[in-house]
């Protein structure tokens, strides 16, 4: 099933153009930035002066929720308001659970968000028995539902954007497809087919999960379709409750820049659990690397099958090299070779602290597995859990002998170590796999290239690599020359992504003009987002809109403060219900707005604690938490 234009290089997928107001969405218009206000829609000048801050900001569809027909009234109001001041941005209506609302709105602004999970269905977390005739009356009855907005939005010249949510589908689709990528997918045809069944065809699509794995797949899975039904709408890309941050933006530009880098998009929103306007100028950044989506190199292959499957992870099987490769987690490399001199206080960048005190080492939970050190030469002793790289010949005349440290090499060096020598071999991911790599058993390939398609050129070696039988382990590396901090992680994290999503990868190892400790805490965040290591607590944090019943940045703070040290542990903190449940389904622990002042805790998608007084609520998580007995103390 083919899911983008070319795997080798990178070619803008040639959409349907829709009309959202003035603004052309889709086929060669440029990638379009979008976020949404987190007022209370009832709130005019509130809602009015947001829409301006994030306008200004570069926002260029305006997104607002209407959970009733008073929001979706009051919306022209708003409208009109921001017109009288000059700004003719379009507006979205955000739709879930009141179709009347969406059909007063549909009237009124230029395009209505509806989400198939929550729009004609409700859910309760029923699994349900359908037969082939029992699920056909659902469509039915959803048709009839859903019917009549769609011949509004033809009356009206109105877009519609289908927004599946991972979080929020419905019993129905759960019961058929299960908590999948297919199912997501599924949910949105069914809205898809009663649209063109109608002749209606103003559509965007997006398929949004807070898993950045689940995301991608949903994505390639529903252009696949659409390439085989001959009809591609254009897709709006999102990460949802990426969270805030440097979590929140290496976590969306792992998930979006991993389709952006397919040719995969044609308009973004970066969900920070932050002002909507500081999300627009992230969503330019990682815009404008795609922006003409420029080849440096030009691939060609004949591919008649991938060695993996794009829309389920499997990891790339690799034999076993000390702690690297056959299914462990990756591993992190930190670089220190540019440095003249190393001391035990250079490590600490790269999460190792020297108590000379005590003469003893502390490792912190972020703390890379490998050092590369060029030609440097340590005169210290080390943390037992690092080991050290060299260049071969300052390994062959200073450490061949002393365990921890490993040469790196090219091919033209291999001759200077024994074949059963554990090392590093540094391969260009454009040239061609050697057969005489394979007599030396225990090394690693070091895998980088100079062009900036690297995504591309990391799939062309991976193709090769498996047509010829290797199974070496791989380390992805890249240089960054970058010297923005967020636009230098916003690059690697998009540049990364996508091979781990596959399953590419069995270590990571960047090196750039930024600091160490951001270089490293960005290596471990690219795993971290992409679910193939876990070394931190996961906040799946919702961006807030005018549904927010309580201050998300303000409780989000609060709970990091408390529970940032339960390594591995997924934490749900959401606004409302709208998507609070099901994304509680991929949470350990759910903390969800409810009613105003009011909190649900959730154990998984189970609420345990209703109600909860919001000043009690971040105790009564810990209690709940410590009840579960996931908790341990803070060694701090």
């Amino acid at each position: 099933m083919l899911y983008c234009l070319d795997l080798l290089n990178r070619k803008r997928l040639d959409t349907k153009e829709v009309h959202i107001g003035d603004l052309l969405l889709g086929s060669t218009n440029p990638i379009r930035l979008q976020s949404m206000t987190t007022t209370d829609t009832m709130d005019t000048e509130k809602s009015v002066l947001q829409s301006i801050r994030m306008i200004d900001a570069g926002c260029e569809l305006v997104r607002l929720t209407a959970p009733s027909k008073n929001e979706a009234i009051n919306l022209g109001e708003i409208k009109k308001t921001l017109n009288e001041r000059g700004y003719l941005t379009p507006l979205v209506a955000d739709i879930h659970f009141t179709p009347n609302a969406a059909e007063i709105a549909a009237g009124l602004v230029e395009k209505v968000r509806v989400n198939p999970g929550n729009y004609a269905d409700k859910k309760k977390f029923e699994e349900i028995d359908y037969t082939d005739e029992s699920y056909e009356a659902e469509l039915i009855r959803i048709e009839e539902k859903f019917t009549p907005l769609i011949l509004l939005c033809k009356k009206h010249g109105t877009a519609m954007r289908i927004g599946t949510n991972h979080g929020s589908l419905s019993d129905r689709i759960l019961s058929r497809y299960g908590d999948t990528p297919a199912g997501m997918v599924e949910s949105a045809m069914e809205f898809i087919r009663i649209c063109e069944k109608n002749d209606y065809d103003q559509l965007v699509i997006s398929m949004k999960a807070s898993n950045t794995l689940v995301m991608v797949q949903a994505y390639r899975l529903l252009v696949a379709e659409m390439l085989q039904r001959g009809v591609v709408y254009p897709l709006h890309l999102g990460v949802t409750e990426a969270g805030d941050g440097e979590d929140g933006r290496i976590k969306s530009a792992v998930g979006i820049g991993a389709l952006l880098e397919d040719g995969i998009g044609d308009t973004i929103r970066v969900s920070l659990t932050e002002e909507p306007e500081f999300e627009v100028p992230v969503a330019r950044k990682l815009a404008e690397k795609y922006q003409g989506q420029k080849n440096d190199l030009f691939l060609e292959k004949d591919i008649s099958e991938l060695p993996y499957n794009p829309f389920e992870y499997q990891r790339s099987d690799s034999f076993f090299v000390h702690n690297i490769g056959n299914h462990q987690v990756p591993v992190v490399l930190g670089d220190l070779s540019s440095r003249q001199e190393i001391s035990p206080a250079s490590l600490f960048g790269f999460g190792y602290v020297y108590s000379i005190p005590l003469d003893k080492w502390n490792v912190q939970d972020l703390a890379a597995d490998y050092i590369y050190v060029g030609k440097n030469k340590i005169s210290f002793e080390l943390p037992g859990t690092l080991g050290i790289i060299s260049d071969v010949d300052t390994w062959l005349n200073n450490y061949d002998k002393k365990a921890g440290f490993y040469p790196l090499l090219s091919t033209q060096e291999l001759t200077k170590i024994d074949k059963h020598q554990k090392a590093f071999l540094l391969v260009n991911a454009e040239d061609e796999p050697l057969e005489i790599w394979k007599e030396y058993t225990q090394l690693v390939l070091v895998l980088q290239t100079q062009y900036s398609n690297k995504t591309q050129l990391y799939r062309y070696f991976r193709l090769n690599y498996a047509k010829k039988g290797f199974k070496n382990p791989i380390i992805l590396r890249e240089h960054s020359v970058e010297k923005d901090a967020e636009t230098f992680q916003l690059s690697v994290s998009s540049d990364m992504g996508a091979a781990f999503i596959d399953g590419f990868g069995d270590g990571i190892w960047i090196s750039g003009a930024q600091p160490n400790q951001l270089i490293n805490s960005t290596s471990f965040g690219i795993l971290q987002a992409t679910r193939t290591r876990i070394s931190k607590t996961e906040y799946i944090s919702c961006p807030s809109c005018g549904r927010t019943l309580f201050d998300l940045q303000e409780t989000t703070a609060k709970i990091r403060e408390k529970t940032s040290h339960l390594k591995g542990l997924k934490i749900g903190i959401m606004g409302c219900i709208v998507n609070g449940p099901g994304e509680m389904a991929d949470a350990d622990y759910g903390y969800v707005g409810t009613g105003p002042g009011k909190i649900n805790l959730y154990k998984e998608k189970t609420v345990v604690k209703r109600n909860i007084p919001e000043g009690d609520a971040v105790q009564a998580l810990i209690d709940l938490i410590k009840e579960h007995g996931d908790w341990v103390e803070t060694t701090i």
